[in-house]
């Protein structure tokens, strides 16, 4: 199967950006060390310091959903309720 890559847009508040940019930035190391991540790049928007993409690349869409299972994610969910004004994900494929 061809590998997942995902694209996952966060928007931060107004008066909520550091917390979730320090929430966002934990789940770097441990995810990296998840089974099937072959990427896991935070970004922040230069000229909107409120938006954050995270940029994925996954063995498998299996893994994929493993990961977003996982308890480090629901802590972030925990920590963030009320936080985050939106939350996009898109799964897509490379074609070149």
């Amino acid at each position: 199967m061809t590998k997942l890559t995902i694209v996952a847009n966060i928007m931060a508040n107004e008066g909520s950006i550091e917390k979730v940019k320090s929430e966002l930035i934990k789940l770097i190391e441990i995810t990296r060390k998840e089974a099937g991540c072959l990427q896991y790049d935070l970004h922040q928007d230069n000229d909107n310091p409120a938006h954050f993409v995270f940029f994925e690349n996954w063995s498998s869409r299996e893994l994929w959903q493993q990961h977003m299972g996982a308890q480090h994610l629901a802590d972030y969910l925990a920590a963030t309720k009320g936080a985050v004004a939106s939350f996009t994900v898109n799964e897509m494929t490379h074609i070149g």
